[in-house]
């Protein structure tokens, strides 16, 4: 399978990132967490992949991202990291792996980028974590901050409602954007928050801002089984779904298992 949709065929890096936004290009991103499907999306043009912690709940059917482990980001990473040619690849720090401590956080984070070979880690957190973000940059490796709705903390939240609608909160997050990149993150995904507010950090930030359910930014992240139609009983206002791969899969498995009962498969044509 070649490439296709993209012009551009250089590896894309953090610089390039920051490069896209100054020229008015949009960031396409999505997550992967195999082998098998970060190549599919790496040959169709996608700018950065994300690897996720939501492997937690798409890989492994937890009902939140924090059960999740170091060692599980990595062997989902790794399998991604493996796949890709063109594509800048962002692992999820998980839940417990740098909030502790910044000496901790920055363990666990040389650690991921050693075991792993991806390209940038990301971490959720503004005023909070700031110690972590900078220790972790000031180890050369480079940092994609996360706000707004920040799934690891959803049990202080209490729910997945739009975060940041009121004006102190919505301040806060101004305040941790900007903290985030004068410490030296390259990026920062927003993450279920009001569009307007999505679009007072885009003009703020000299670096990326990649939504998710934020309304237009610099670029856009989402699940790549949930806009793909896998996950089919999640159907969020901000998820468009780009295919039905739940019914063509299911279809396909229902003709696979007709024919094996039927005699059918395999026919002499499939035979050695």
């Amino acid at each position: 399978m070649a490439n296709y949709l993209v012009e551009d065929t250089r590896k894309v890096t953090t610089h390039r990132c920051i490069e896209m936004k100054q020229q008015g290009k949009k960031i396409a991103m999505l997550t992967a967490y195999d082998y098998t499907m970060a190549r599919i999306i790496d040959r169709a043009g996608i700018d950065i992949i994300l690897v996720g912690d939501s492997a937690s709940n798409v890989m492994a059917g937890n009902f939140t991202t924090l059960p999740i482990t170091v060692d599980q980001m990595i062997y989902h990473a790794k399998s991604v990291v493996r796949a890709v040619n063109r594509a800048l690849v962002v692992c999820d720090m998980p839940f417990g792996s740098y909030q502790v401590s910044a000496t901790e956080a920055v363990t666990n984070a040389i650690r991921i980028m050693k075991e792993t070979h991806c390209d940038a880690l990301k971490l959720e957190g503004g005023e909070e974590i700031i110690d972590a973000v900078k220790r972790i940059l000031a180890a050369g490796i480079p940092v994609c901050g996360h706000l707004g709705l920040t799934p690891q903390s959803i049990n202080k939240f209490g729910t997945y409602a739009v975060r940041a609608r009121e004006q102190a909160e919505a301040d806060k997050l101004v305040a941790d954007a900007l903290l985030l990149q004068e410490a030296g993150c390259f990026a920062i995904v927003l993450e279920k928050i009001p569009a307007v507010l999505c679009a007072r950090v885009c003009s703020q930030l000299s670096i990326p801002v990649i939504g998710i359910g934020g309304g237009p930014a610099d670029g856009q992240v989402l699940v790549g089984q949930d806009m793909l139609g896998i996950n089919d009983g999640f159907k969020p206002k901000f998820l468009r779904h780009y295919a039905n791969l739940a019914e063509t899969i299911a279809d396909a498995v229902s003709q696979y298992v007709s024919d094996v009962k039927s005699g059918d498969f395999p026919n002499a044509n499939e035979c050695y």
